[in-house]
């Protein structure tokens, strides 16, 4: 039984790479919406706010299922399941912590986009190639959030913690995702391009 992964080619190529397109670009959309929405829902840990702060979380989960059912089958789809399912967990987690204040949401916050990166940083190597470009947006995406993951829960241990840090935290992955969109649509036309 052979273990490589399965490269797509052709048309089965073009279409994975416009969905991909698509949904990096919502992707990006939502989470500088949600963003913007946070920053000025998140003075108290109130409702408002518990229920912005699991939105987000499922927002990945989503992402991650439609970025499944696109997805050839292999290992790159497995760790793509296995963060979905990560960001459900995250988004029912945070809900609970909610009710303890600022620190414990970071904490569960903090430990999911460690893990979540670190799945990103994955799924980005191992979609580099022809079809889909280097992947450069998405792996320091991946990479940024592992770190800021660490520092939330080296923040949340500390005497001041802040959800301010969320907002910046969401902008900064949403511009990711819409930078890789923009390359992958750019690719897209630089292959179009060779084979007319």
């Amino acid at each position: 039984m052979s273990t490589q992964t399965a490269t797509p080619t052709g048309r089965a190529a073009t279409g994975e790479r416009s969905s991909l397109l698509k949904l990096y670009l919502g992707r990006g959309i939502l989470a500088v919406a949600w963003a913007l929405a946070f920053a000025g829902a998140h003075e108290d840990v109130d409702a408002l706010a518990i229920i912005l702060l699991v939105v987000y979380p499922l927002i990945d989960a989503v992402s991650s299922l439609l970025d499944h059912r696109a997805t050839p089958d292999g290992s790159e789809r497995r760790i793509i399941a296995f963060n979905g399912v990560l960001s459900t967990l995250a988004a029912l987690a945070i809900g609970v912590a909610g009710a303890g204040g600022e620190a414990p949401v970071l904490h569960v916050f903090g430990a999911w986009a460690v893990i979540s990166g670190a799945a990103q940083v994955i799924v980005g190597l191992r979609r580099r190639g022809p079809e889909f470009g280097k992947q450069w947006p998405t792996l320091i995406s991946g990479g940024l959030s592992f770190l800021v993951g660490i520092t939330y829960n080296i923040q949340a241990a500390g005497d001041h913690p802040s959800l301010d840090v969320l907002s910046v935290y969401a902008t900064g992955g949403g511009v990711w995702f819409i930078l890789q969109a923009l390359l992958l649509g750019w690719k897209s036309r630089q292959l179009r391009l060779r084979t007319v």
